[in-house]
């Protein structure tokens, strides 16, 4: 079930690990990073954010405007999430566009694979970092480009649930609703306002895209 995270993180992590070590920060950087802040994207942005030494503010401000789709996330995932009890806190940190993506394509509700979902994705994401940054110290590399391991994590994912799937409809509203937006509000703007979209007709197609009502919700 987390096979193409874990290859995609520890690319993706690798390429961060890199990145990291070539603006002159070791791999405890990496790990602490890794382990505390655990947003992918995020932590690519940090890297020039740090460097360049930005405002404290400037730092809030970049974080709630890269990650502000998590909230949507939360808010979906609502469900899946009740009755986790002391694990909820750790899986909430540990939500990361990947895992969202595993979780909302299993219908189980069980809160108990979901946390060692989160754990396992968590740990590729680190192993990925951290390894990266040690590569960093031994070898040069141009890193032009480096981030677009990201970007194709999320097609491999996507392709994956595709093929493993066969109610296509919530896959469907994800490009229909982001390629609407991105008409509308421009590359620059077009995320949010695609996550409020596609949470909306998610929810009032639900009984439509295969996703069940939570069960044991204690």
């Amino acid at each position: 079930m987390t096979f193409p995270v874990f290859t995609g993180y520890l690319c993706l992590g690798a390429g961060f690990g890199i990145l990291l070590e070539s603006k002159g920060y070791g791999v405890l950087w990496a790990l602490v990073m890794s382990i505390t802040m655990y947003a992918g994207s995020m932590q690519y942005v940090a890297v020039d954010l740090i460097a360049t030494g930005a405002s404290l503010i400037s730092v809030a401000i970049t974080t709630l405007l890269v990650q502000a789709r998590h909230l949507f996330y939360g808010i979906s995932i609502l469900d899946k999430y009740k009755g986790a009890g002391v694990k909820k806190a750790y899986m909430i940190h540990a939500l990361t566009d990947e895992t969202y993506s595993l979780i909302c394509s299993d219908d189980s509700y069980d809160r108990t694979l979901y946390f060692y979902v989160s754990v396992l994705d968590h740990l590729y994401w680190i192993t990925g970092c951290v390894l990266g940054d040690l590569i960093g110290t031994l070898f040069d590399f141009n890193t032009e480009g480096v981030d677009f391991v990201l970007t194709a994590l999320f097609v491999t994912i996507f392709i994956e649930q595709w093929l493993t799937t066969k109610n296509h409809l919530s896959a469907i509203i994800g490009i229909a609703s982001t390629t609407v937006c991105l008409f509308i509000f421009g590359r620059e703007m077009f995320l949010i306002p695609s996550m409020v979209l596609i949470t909306v007709l998610l929810t009032v197609l639900k009984k439509f895209t295969g996703h069940k009502e939570g069960r044991n919700d204690v």
